[in-house]
């Protein structure tokens, strides 16, 4: 008896141990590679530019004695962003300011040379020569006044050049200075730009510049601050209507909507062209979502009877929502799994 409840135990034992969380099947869900119907497209690289930005140059000259801002600060409009050693423009407000008192003080006096003289004249002791020339220095002295307020305004206008303020609400993009550097006339100091609207800038070969002119749907693609791909309807359109002597390409501008906030200016996009076409050609695609890039490597993995294996493929165009074009590595109704991480485990089985 005792033997047998022992053996019991031991079975009992056995069945009660759960089985390890590692050595669980990780199911992936797939989809199925099939040929899809797409019109004639062709994609290009360009740019995101912002629409707005100023490169701020120095209006007067001096040290640079206090820099406030760096790359990537954002500042709003008539913020302070650096100051010159203004000790020259302050001295020419001065003299200018004592130079207008001076002219006024002697406006008052041939104002009062003027009354007088009209009094002695209307009495008889003086001729009207004499008045003549006293109505001549008022004016003179009125027209000093006026030159020298001139003056007044002009030297308070270059001291406002000393503090350099930003132009608008905005970021700031590059320095081209620091403190301690000198600061002259037409000098670069500070790039800024603002955030609110964004271009994709492209330059189209000759050879194509008639399909993106004929171009019934253009969308803009990037990558996102989360990795993830995201395509835009451009807002608007435009060329500049010159070509590039060496490259023979023709700029093309693409204003995006205003809240499309995921990219930054610099940053590489691409811009792909469907042309409307009646017989649409099949071409194989994949989802975004199932592309491993690992640096210069790209696959997906496809799915076998209860395990995946890792294929490279050569891809092609990006059609957005519908998916990436195969060039080669696959074939149609072949199985590929939609989270290629969770299918590189060891334990990883397809979804049915």
């Amino acid at each position: 008896m005792w033997f047998k409840k022992k053996m019991m135990g031991r079975v009992l034992g056995v069945v009660l141990v759960a089985t390890p969380v590692w050595a669980q099947p990780v199911m992936v869900p797939t989809v199925v590679v099939k040929p899809v119907a797409v019109g004639a497209s062709y994609v290009l690289d360009g740019v995101i530019e912002p629409v707005k930005q100023s490169t701020i140059a120095a209006q007067a000259s001096g040290r640079i004695v206090q820099w406030l801002v760096k790359a990537g600060d954002a500042v709003r409009k008539g913020q302070l962003l650096l100051t010159i050693d203004g000790r020259e423009y302050d001295a020419n407000v001065q003299r200018s300011q004592a130079q207008l008192q001076q002219t006024e003080a002697e406006l008052r006096n041939a104002q009062a040379q003027n009354a007088r003289t009209q009094d002695l004249q209307q009495q008889g002791f003086v001729s009207k020569a004499a008045l003549d020339t006293a109505s001549t220095q008022l004016q003179s002295a009125v027209a000093m006044r006026a030159q020298a307020a001139a003056a007044v305004r002009q030297s308070t206008i270059a001291q406002d050049f000393t503090r350099v303020t930003a132009p608008y609400d905005g970021w700031v993009l590059q320095t081209f200075a620091e403190a301690g550097d000198l600061a002259v006339p037409g000098k670069p100091l500070i790039a800024v730009y603002a955030p609110q609207q964004l271009r994709a800038t492209v330059q189209v070969p000759a050879s194509r510049a008639k399909a993106v002119r004929e171009a019934a749907v253009t969308q803009v693609g990037g990558v996102d601050a989360q990795g993830q791909l995201q395509w835009v309807t451009p807002s608007a359109r435009s060329s500049v209507p010159s070509a590039d002597p060496v490259s023979q390409t023709t700029e093309w501008r693409f204003e995006l909507p205003s809240d499309a906030r995921q990219w930054v200016p610099g940053q590489q996009v691409r811009v792909m062209f469907t042309r409307a076409s009646t017989t649409p050609v099949r071409k194989l695609l994949v989802p975004e979502a199932a592309i491993l890039r690992r640096g210069e490597l790209t696959a997906v993995y496809v799915a076998a009877e209860k395990s995946f294996n890792l294929r490279a493929v050569r891809l092609g165009a990006n059609y957005g929502e519908q998916g990436v074009e195969v060039l080669g590595g696959l074939l149609a109704n072949e199985v590929v799994a939609l989270q290629p991480i969770r299918a590189g485990f060891a334990n990883a089985q397809p979804q049915k």
